[in-house]
């Protein structure tokens, strides 16, 4: 899953529709064994380079992909690893003979980085769905793996009848009056949003409940349209 999704996300998003496979493929082995989703210090050593600097473009959007892909470990099948500094997006490699480069929290990227990282472990411990069935196929579900002109991915992870769904959009084009399959009726809130302003993104995105509508879509009875934001990912449940 690591060397997977870091060589996609390290791709220039023009070029990721090609290599969309890349998100996909772990979904094809993720409940034969017992998996750890690690980004550890062997990632971040020996000319590797950091974790946001692994990432492609300029300072914003290196950001925006270093949060998109965080999203997308955070409920993705699997418990998370991070090695200390990458959740606030140290610049630098990781030196064991020095200390972290805490300075960085004085500059809003870095400190949008945190807060986010911070909401991510939050809403895991706290949502059932993104935790429970981690080992068990169960707990997740497809909306749509097959929307690569786009770079567009989605699923459900379900405790239950409990559910929460996620999409990821993997460019830096917002795509507005994006549908989106359901599996039930009802009012659809996003509950994180990595291109929040609060994490140092553009607040793109739904910022009000959507209805579901009747219309069929992806195998499922009912759909929503939404804004995606660029370079980031949305989860979001169903309102009771």
């Amino acid at each position: 899953w690591m060397h997977d999704i870091l060589q996609y996300m390290q791709e220039d998003p023009i070029h990721r529709r090609y290599h969309h496979d890349s998100l996909t493929f772990g979904l094809l082995y993720a409940f034969t064994e017992n998996f750890v989703l690690p980004f550890s210090h062997d990632e971040v050593v020996h000319g590797k380079s950091s974790m946001v600097n692994k990432m492609p473009g300029d300072e914003w959007q290196r950001f925006a992909n270093l949060r998109l892909l965080y999203t997308f470990m955070f409920t993705y099948p699997g418990k998370k690893l991070l090695f200390m500094g990458s959740e606030f997006a140290q610049g630098t490699e990781w030196n064991c003979e020095q200390a972290l480069d805490w300075y960085v929290l004085d500059y809003p990227l870095h400190q949008g980085m945190q807060s986010l990282v911070t909401d991510l472990n939050k809403l895991y411990s706290e949502i059932p769905a993104l935790y429970r069935h981690d080992f068990d196929p169960h707990g997740f579900e497809w909306l749509d793996c097959n929307d690569r002109e786009h770079s567009i991915l989605s699923y459900i992870r379900k405790d239950g009848a409990d559910f929460v769904i996620t999409i990821f959009n993997f460019t830096p084009v917002p795509r507005e009056n994006y549908r989106l399959g359901v599996p039930e009726g009802g009012r659809y809130k996003v509950i994180l949003n990595s291109d929040s302003e609060f994490y140092g993104g553009e607040n793109i995105g739904n910022s009000t409940a959507v209805v579901a509508e009747d219309i069929p879509w992806s195998d499922r009875p009912h759909s929503i349209e939404i804004t995606l934001p660029p370079l980031a990912g949305l989860v979001i449940t169903k309102e009771s």
